[in-house]
């Protein structure tokens, strides 16, 4: 079947929702994609920051076909192994003492959100609590990940929303003090915003956070599903601020392609929220879920993950800060570790008409916002790959 027909088949039954690019990938290895013509990609997105270990790891592969060759699902009356296991590495990694396991990131800032609540309940037996987000962010697009989502624009066709959420302005730290009250139970936010345009937190920012929310006994809830799991040049990218969160949310590179998410709290949440009958899930921490986040931390380890993000990131850095400076359309360049982006004047040129141009060239790259390019590749990208990217993008920029 041909590129066309396939996508004309797909487009007779699927909800368009996406407006999806006219290519159909066929099959991947390493960094690299390969569409059913069989035409070569050099992949900067990652399934939006989601194969951290890159495509075709085959001590990956074989781990997973070994438990599909077991079980794939029991339901969470029962217990596994690969659970047992996924939750201790998880736990071990982030340095919070207990996990649910999700499907998906939307659906852990969903458990998020609800624990945060219980928590706030059981204190005062109030249903009235409010939460506090950050303009510009982005959580999900069920209910409640909605409802924290700073963007009106995705909102506003869903109204209402969940009740009682505040927004204030990222980095700013006296528009959270401002909205602060009684009612505070939450403060939620990206440690470095994605989808908003890769602005990650300043630390002075989330230093004077988690102190109002020790001093206030508000849970301070860091979305780490974007940026987590290595991208940024730890395991989370909380940890170069020296802080901790009370709640924290991780999905995409957690599962490395198995959709899989979780959200985590910390001892005081853990016994003060959550309890049989409040939250629940059919697939969550299913063996075959668990077994791909236990690989996926053994992985990070054995093939030394952190280190080559922490050996490329700061060469990935140079190199579009050099082409940042080489073109008057673009204004600048920021982010953390291989989560970055640059930044276009659009009144000059389009970062979504250049994206179009570069996958024409070979290259997969996305958009954050209206007027960022943003940069994903896996975690196993190499210096020379960075070269052969940025001589695509230029490419892509000429035309």
């Amino acid at each position: 079947m041909s590129m066309k027909e396939t996508i004309e088949r797909a487009e007779n039954h699927l909800l368009h929702t996406y407006n999806r690019y006219p290519i159909v990938f066929d099959h991947a290895d390493g960094v690299r994609l390969y569409d059913a013509d069989g035409k070569e990609y050099l992949d900067f997105c990652a399934g939006i920051a989601v194969y951290a270990l890159g495509y075709g790891n085959k001590k990956y592969e074989k781990t997973l076909t070994d438990q599909i060759g077991k079980i794939t699902h029991i339901s969470n009356y029962y217990y596994s192994e690969p659970l047992a296991e996924a939750a201790e590495a998880l736990t071990n990694a982030a340095g919070l003492s207990k996990v649910f396991f999700t499907n998906s990131g939307a659906e852990a800032v969903e458990g998020a959100v609800k624990a945060a609540r219980k928590y706030a309940y059981n204190k005062d037996g109030k249903c009235d609590h409010e939460i506090i987000a950050m303009e510009h962010s982005f959580h999900g697009r069920t209910f409640g990940a909605l409802s924290v989502t700073g963007n009106a624009h995705y909102r506003e066709p869903f109204e209402p929303m969940i009740g009682n959420v505040r927004f204030a302005k990222f980095n700013d730290y006296d528009s959270v003090e401002k909205l602060v009250s009684d009612k505070t139970c939450a403060i939620i936010m990206e440690t470095v915003q994605g989808e908003g345009g890769i602005y990650p937190a300043d630390k002075e920012f989330i230093t004077k956070i988690r102190k109002l929310c020790d001093e206030r006994d508000i849970l301070l809830i860091l979305d780490e599903i974007q940026c987590g799991m290595g991208r940024c040049g730890s395991m989370f990218a909380f940890m170069q601020y020296g802080i901790k969160p009370d709640i924290m949310t991780t999905a995409k590179a957690v599962g490395c392609g198995v959709p899989v998410g979780a959200f985590l709290v910390n001892d005081k949440v853990a016994a003060s929220s959550l309890v049989p009958g409040d939250h629940g899930t059919t697939y969550g921490g299913n063996p075959l879920a668990c077994t791909a986040v236990a690989t996926v931390f053994k992985l990070f380890e054995e093939e030394k993950i952190l280190d080559n993000v922490n050996k490329v990131a700061p060469y990935l850095e140079k190199r579009l800060q050099e082409l940042v400076a080489s073109y008057d359309f673009l204004v600048g360049e920021r982010g953390l570790g291989l989560m970055r982006g640059i930044v276009f004047d659009t009144g000059k040129k389009s970062p979504g008409d250049v994206v179009k141009a570069a996958l024409s060239n070979g290259l997969v790259l996305i958009t954050a916002g209206s007027d960022v390019i943003r940069f994903l590749p896996p975690l196993i990208i190499s210096e020379a790959e960075v070269d052969e990217m940025i001589d695509k993008l230029v490419t892509a920029i000429t035309e």
